[in-house]
């Protein structure tokens, strides 16, 4: 089976400052981490091995699809756009391929893993890295749903010790969060050599309290979506104008202050007091009128129809989309990074 998920700067401090061996059995301080295994090459393995390539970081891509060299290649152009100061043969000079899993992980400090949504192919999986990586090396998958537990199940207390979630939200290269999903058996300093690890990347790594299939944002996603499909099903606007709604609303105003901050706001001087006094009864009741669709065939092909007729289909359209997609998040991050030095 596959591997492959459907989902210029220096890294700081690149020589190896940890006080670790390197057969210390400890995860490596995160400036030390200057080779990464990415185990398979789909659209998020692709990201990632081109974010950690423009950070100056050795990656070794890893996936038995006989396409790889190619996928790499007609990946990394538009990987590059979304990386300002990254030069295409200047990532793929730092990314080497193999079939061999083996073979990519022996020299990592890293793994980040990005096979299928399975848990009893990542349990099989991990077992395979997990005998065949450094024993400091930090195990992370960026599974979008399956909890670091589960996977971890049946891997040796050491081995379980240094694998947690890493979720990123698509595409890595561009979005800022990290979910950090820690295990019931994974060490503190696991959590915090990835935390700190991602983190010198630029991103923005968020660690969950407790272990919840689909994390946390995955599951905002979600819950939104349901009502996005539920509203065009029942005809109260086509598929391009829920988009619209959102981006003129709440897309902007949640890219600058979360759903709390906003409610809270939204109270005037009063705050959360107020909107709960005034709102709250009514919140309630309307949590009951949201709408749960069915994805039968004909709902799908509704769906289908719509996105397909608003934003294409294709290669060449996703090609352009994805595009204008990370160019309008790279904007955002700009925008909200200049407004907070402000």
């Amino acid at each position: 089976m596959p591997i492959t998920q459907n989902s210029h700067r220096d890294l700081p401090g690149a020589g190896r400052t940890t006080s670790t061996g390197p057969d210390s059995g400890h995860p490596a301080h995160p400036r030390a981490q200057r080779t990464v295994a990415v185990v398979g090459a789909g659209t998020i393995g692709l990201s990632w091995a081109a974010l950690f390539a423009a950070n100056g970081i050795a990656v070794v891509v890893t996936d038995p699809r006989a396409d790889l060299d190619q996928a790499l290649a007609e990946a990394l152009p538009g990987l590059a756009d979304g990386l300002p100061g990254s030069d295409v043969e200047e990532l793929r000079g730092r990314i080497r391929t193999t079939h061999d899993l083996a073979e990519a992980v022996a020299e990592a400090d890293l793994v980040q893993e990005n096979g299928p949504e399975d848990v009893g192919f990542k349990r099989g999986l991990f077992a395979e890295i997990a005998r065949q990586a450094p024993a400091k090396a930090v195990l992370a998958t960026s599974s979008s749903g399956i909890v670091a537990s589960d996977i971890a199940a049946e891997l040796p207390d050491d081995d379980a010790a240094r694998m947690l979630v890493a979720h990123p939200f698509n595409p890595p290269h561009t979005v800022p969060l990290v979910e950090i999903v820690p295990g019931e058996r994974t060490a503190e300093e696991t959590v915090a050599a990835a935390t700190a690890f991602y983190r010198s990347l630029g991103k923005t790594p968020v660690r969950l309290r407790t272990e919840i299939p689909g994390f946390a944002a995955n599951r905002l996603q979600s819950a939104v979506l349901q009502e996005a499909i539920h509203l065009v099903l029942s005809g109260v606007v086509d598929a391009a104008e829920l988009d619209t709604v959102m981006k003129a609303s709440l897309g902007g105003r949640y890219a600058t202050i979360g759903p709390f901050e906003s409610f809270h706001l939204g109270g005037g001087p009063g705050g959360i007091r107020h909107m709960m006094e005034h709102l709250g009864p009514g919140l309630a009741r309307g949590w009951q009128n949201l709408g749960h669709p069915e994805l039968d065939g004909a709902a799908v092909d509704t769906l289908i129809s719509q996105i397909e007729a608003a934003y294409g289909h294709g290669p060449d359209a996703y090609r352009e989309r994805a595009a204008l997609r990370d160019r309008k998040q790279l904007a955002v991050n700009d925008a909200l990074r200049e407004a907070e030095r402000t």
